[in-house]
């Protein structure tokens, strides 16, 4: 359902705020490396997410990327928002344009209803799941990896 950018921003995240001081900064080769991610890729979804004041990034020989804003704050909602826009929660299955449009349009998708529900669940889930959360839960499991 996501794409590997909403993924990988995901994962950055949680594992900026992992880190045992958020401030200081981690360079984008040290992301990479360790959560298995293409570098190039990687900072451009970093980017993303600097630009809209969830992460900080600093350049040069020490640079990198931090937190910028509290995990409790930060919802897993918002960084898909980022990365992809609101149009992942609002566009048809079938059809390549929003529900609203495809129902304006006096066309039917043959899964709007089945998928309707299941969509309002993973937005409500989506709002409503921190990266803070997410960091407990994996505190209290061995088996969850980044």
């Amino acid at each position: 359902m996501l794409s590997n950018s909403s993924r990988y921003g995901i994962r950055a995240v949680i594992y900026l705020a992992a880190r045992p001081d958020r401030k200081i900064q981690t360079g984008i080769s040290t992301i990479s490396r360790d959560l298995e991610l293409p570098a190039p890729f990687l900072a451009k979804i970093l980017q993303q997410l600097v630009r809209h004041k969830i992460l900080y990034s600093l350049k040069g020989p020490h640079g990198g990327f931090s937190l910028l804003k509290d995990p409790k704050e930060i919802t897993l909602f918002e960084i898909v928002k980022v990365i992809e826009g609101e149009d992942i929660f609002q566009n048809c299955v079938i059809h390549n344009m929003t529900c609203r449009e495809v129902h304006e349009r006096g066309e039917e998708c043959i899964l709007h209803s089945d998928y309707s529900l299941i969509r309002k669940d993973l937005v409500d889930l989506f709002r409503n799941r921190t990266i803070h959360d997410l960091l407990i839960q994996a505190g209290e499991s061995d088996r969850i990896v980044i």
